[in-house]
């Protein structure tokens, strides 16, 4: 499907050179002379990479093609991670670069939603919270409850986050998967 460069935004999705891309900035230009323009900045979503790209008031461009799935982790066996669709149970492997920082929050059967590009596989988005196990922690020092400090943790995962004094091994805490900052205690 095509869509015209005016219905351009930023955060739209097309497709350049058959790779997925997203506008990152989009900015319309009228000179007093000639065509408008449209100068943007794209994103590839397969390679990460960006680049400045103009087009003029009546280039057309293909919508890229995506679908959202929720799908379900199983297991890493070194160098891939497995992942299986909840609603057909198809089950496909993806490399570290594709899986990114989520490694650090991801345990088994965590749903997460994927986005597909042509049947393949192209991003991970993980729930804003998840609940890990610290299994590595120093005791906090008795009394040093006053003041706003925190010591270093070891979760499930391999992680290591700064979560406050009162924490102990074996306890669950709640970790923002945006910022990879300590939430909250988890009572289990």
């Amino acid at each position: 499907m095509l869509i015209d460069i005016g219905e351009l935004r930023k955060g739209s999705k097309v497709v350049i050179d058959g790779d997925p891309c997203t506008v990152v900035e989009y900015l319309f230009v009228k000179p007093g002379k000639g065509t408008a323009l449209y100068k943007c900045k794209i994103k590839n979503m397969i390679s990460g990479s960006q680049w400045d790209k103009t087009w003029r008031s009546g280039d057309k461009l293909e919508k890229a093609d995506l679908d959202e799935r929720k799908v379900q982790y199983l297991y890493t066996d070194g160098e891939e991670y497995h992942f299986m669709n909840n609603e057909t149970y198809d089950q496909f492997a993806l490399t570290a670069q594709i899986v990114g920082d989520a490694v650090n929050f991801i345990y088994e059967n965590l749903d997460v939603n994927m986005l597909f590009f042509d049947g393949n596989p192209i991003d991970l988005t993980l729930p804003n919270f998840v609940e890990l196990q610290v299994v590595e922690s120093d005791p906090g020092i008795k009394g040093d409850t006053a003041s706003n400090t925190s010591k270093p943790a070891t979760l499930s995962t391999g992680y290591v986050i700064q979560v406050p004094l009162f924490i102990n091994e074996n306890e669950w805490i709640k970790v923002d998967t945006r910022t990879g900052d300590y939430s909250e205690r988890v009572k289990k």
